[in-house]
């Protein structure tokens, strides 16, 4: 290749990355307002929330670029389109980008698919270039992780944190029969994995409940009864005091739990402690009047603690 062949060929790389550059700007200016739809999803972040139990290598395929969604270790490089978001990325993207014009066969990149979607492990300026220039296929080493969530492409953390609560709601209600037993169907979180702390509530309820009969009560007498003994009165508590303002965003099954903990945990530290008084102690300590944060990591971590 001449001189003057590798000079276009450099001048046209450098021209890609300046547009996808720009792409990134205008990206960044329309969500300013929504920045979480502008970023590319974290692998730590989504394995956090879907927690997968195990992977299957799958070996070499042939990927869609529309579903690679995230990356495992370049996140905060790339935006939601895998468009630069430096440009200090502008050399390694450009020698990519050449090789593609020059016709040269890179090695296949690296991905883990989880619930249908697919993050870079390994080549993410292969697919920021790949998206850049419309490639809709790109060969890749893919290994799985299990899951039991569907996931898109567009789905910012907040959507997969509610598709989570969603799909953990479901197997409760078909697991427990709460909203026929109960006759409710708004026990909602903010935050997934609680309906399992819901769970073991109602069971450690039946537990007390059986004690010094001869026979064990069915499921359905415990729950009615934890329902209406404990779950109720605790709402009550929450409404009266006026929890909600303190706590904006959550809903009231998210202060059931945190408040049934931290009762447990004034009881076990001062003795006898009403429900009511628990309730105010919690929103003077954690409510919204303590900082921007409703409930900060050391009240999360004291929470969600393992006894």
């Amino acid at each position: 290749m001449g001189d003057e062949s590798v000079l276009t060929v450099a001048v046209q790389a450098a021209d890609d990355f300046s547009r996808a550059r720009g792409k990134a700007l205008l990206s960044q200016i329309k969500h300013f307002l929504d920045t979480d739809r502008d970023k590319l999803l974290s692998l730590s972040e989504v394995k956090e929330i879907l927690k997968p139990r195990n992977e299957t290598y799958k070996g070499m395929q042939e990927i869609p670029v529309n579903l690679i969604a995230g990356s495992e270790g370049r996140y905060r490089d790339f935006n939601r389109y895998f468009l630069p978001k430096s440009e200090r990325l502008r050399a390694r993207w450009e020698r990519v980008d050449t090789a593609r014009i020059k016709d040269i066969i890179l090695p296949p990149i690296q991905l883990y698919e989880i619930g249908g979607v697919y993050f870079v492990r390994d080549g993410n300026h292969r697919v920021s270039v790949a998206k850049s220039q419309g490639v809709e296929i790109i060969d890749a080493e893919v290994t799985s992780l299990s899951s039991e969530i569907s996931l898109r492409p567009s789905m910012t953390m907040e959507d997969l944190r509610k598709a989570v609560i969603g799909y953990e709601k479901r197997l409760f209600y078909e697991k427990t029969d709460y909203g026929k037993i109960t006759g409710s169907e708004d026990l909602d979180f903010s935050i997934p994995g609680q309906y399992d702390v819901v769970y073991n509530h109602i069971m450690v309820h039946k537990y007390f409940l059986n004690q010094g009969l001869d026979e064990e009560i069915p499921f359905d007498q415990a729950l009615r009864s934890w329902f209406k003994n404990v779950y109720e009165p605790v709402i009550l508590v929450i409404r009266t005091e006026r929890l909600y303002a303190n706590f904006p965003g959550r809903t009231g099954s998210d202060l059931y739990v945190w408040l049934v903990k931290h009762w447990d945990f004034l009881k076990q530290k001062y003795g006898s402690f009403s429900l009511a008084e628990a309730g105010r102690d919690f929103a003077e300590k954690y409510g919204r009047s303590r900082g921007p944060l409703a409930l900060p990591a050391a009240l999360l971590g004291r929470l969600f603690r393992q006894p």
